[in-house]
């Protein structure tokens, strides 16, 4: 399977190289964008700025940039938290998209879109502070009239970035049961 890869609101951490090089080890072929152009952040203050200066819609044209030399051949779509929701944003749009894998984030479902079948798949902290119930039950109602076929999965107790080790958020047992899950689900496709 053929993924790209978008990094969370902090940047491309080496937790998202790591998830890169961990899809990869699984058989699939993924591509890791760099939507800040060498910047990291240490906190989240600072990843805010950094967002902030760029601007969400740079963001979108820069994660479109990134997708387009891929996307003919059918793209999974994923990322985490900001990423996730960057990679909702194309693969909701790209009617050749494969799947999206969204790990921490959710974003807005266009009410004219359609995407017809794809396989969606969620995985968040239960509760998170950035995806809280009410808004989670409207998102997938919303992406189940427009098509998609939504798994979510919750982990009870983990903080929001919980696949980041070198985050406090991190839960080792939640991330290798997201992986484990995620794994399954792009096999399957």
């Amino acid at each position: 399977m053929e993924i790209i890869l978008f990094h969370s609101v902090y940047g491309p951490r080496p937790a998202v190289h790591a998830a890169a090089d961990r899809l990869r080890a699984a058989g699939h072929q993924v591509h890791v964008p760099d939507l800040y152009e060498g910047q990291t952040a240490a906190s989240v203050e600072e990843a805010r700025e950094i967002k902030d200066r760029i601007g969400w819609d740079e963001l979108v044209r820069r994660a479109v940039a990134a997708a387009a030399p891929h996307s003919g051949r059918g793209l999974v779509y994923a990322g985490f938290s900001m990423g996730a929701a960057l990679a909702q944003v194309l693969a909701v749009a790209d009617e050749k998209a494969r799947g999206l894998l969204l790990l921490h984030g959710t974003y807005d479902v266009p009410e004219d879109a359609s995407v017809d079948g794809l396989p969606v798949r969620l995985h968040v902290a239960d509760p998170d502070p950035f995806e809280p119930d009410d808004w989670l039950s409207t998102w997938y109602l919303a992406m189940a009239r427009v098509g998609a076929d939504v798994e979510v999965h919750r982990y009870r107790g983990a903080g929001h970035l919980y696949t980041d080790p070198d985050l406090d958020d991190h839960d080792a047992e939640a991330a290798e049961r997201t992986w484990e899950a995620s794994l399954e689900f792009l096999g399957g496709l």
